[in-house]
C-alpha cells in the first residue's frame, strides 16, 4: 500500500512550505491530508482506480491530483 508513502510526502511538503513561510492554511491542509491518508484502511491505489480519492476527508482536487501524479510517476513535481 502506498498510503504511508503519500502521507510521508505530504508531511515533507508541509515542512518545506513551513520553512518557506508559506500560507499556514495550506501547510495545515497538507498535514491533515497526511493524517487522513495514513489513517484510511483502504489502499489508495484502489481508491484512485475507482475515482474515490476525494472521499477521503481533507482531500480535494489539488491533493487528489498530487496523489494521482505520484501513483502514475512515483514523484510529486512540487517536490
Amino acid at each position: 500500500m502506498k498510503n504511508r508513502e503519500i502521507a510521508n510526502l505530504f508531511e515533507e511538503i508541509a515542512d518545506i512550505l513551513e520553512l518557506r513561510g508559506e500560507n499556514r492554511f495550506r501547510i495545515n491542509a497538507y498535514r491533515r491530508s497526511a493524517q487522513a491518508v495514513s489513517g484510511i484502511s483502504r489502499d489508495i491505489e484502489e481508491m484512485a482506480a475507482e475515482g474515490s480519492i476525494e472521499s477521503i476527508p481533507g482531500i480535494g482536487k489539488d491533493l487528489r491530483e498530487k496523489i494521482e501524479e505520484y501513483l502514475r510517476s512515483g514523484e510529486i513535481s512540487l517536490l
